[in-house]
């Protein structure tokens, strides 16, 4: 009798942790959902704050921030993000003691930055439509300032 009790509560607290393990499955899409959504909304914001935009210009620029979202994520960080599956690093390749992934074909990475390019250009034509010619040339003057940024290091040129 009591061997019987214990393995149907063993059974229960399985059947429990299965299904509580693939409700969080089932809600991992959702989650990253909300959290493209939450910097989607964020980087909208401060667009408008930055560059003055009204109530209507923000409305537009949401959604060609929301059209944009997947298309300027960086390639190499997939659907699973920087990390592999459920945020978990993945295994560096035999021979491979630093961790660092090797180098993509010459002729893929050039294809995937054409790619941003292209998708870039996009977003930009886009943009240009929304914002007054005041408001676009300031954005184009800080993303060449970023830009400009990202090459010297967070140092200055050395």
């Amino acid at each position: 009798m009591m061997k019987q009790m214990i393995m149907t509560l063993l059974a229960a607290v399985m059947v429990s942790t299965a299904a509580v393990a693939q409700d969080k499955d089932c809600n991992k899409p959702s989650e990253d959902n909300n959290r493209k959504q939450e910097m989607v909304k964020h980087r909208t914001d401060k667009m408008v704050e930055d560059y003055q935009l009204n109530d209507k210009q923000a409305k537009k620029l949401l959604e060609l921030n929301t059209a944009y979202a997947d298309k300027m994520r960086p390639p190499h960080h997939g659907h699973h993000g920087p990390h592999g599956m459920r945020g978990q690093r993945p295994e560096p390749p035999k021979g491979d003691m630093r961790g660092e992934r090797p180098e993509p074909p010459k002729g893929e990475r050039q294809d995937r930055r054409k790619e941003m390019m292209e998708t870039m250009k996009a977003y930009d034509a886009e943009l240009q439509k929304i914002m007054t010619t005041e408001q676009y040339e300031k954005y184009k003057a800080d993303m060449q300032q970023r830009h400009e940024k990202g090459h010297k290091g967070p140092h200055g040129p050395q």
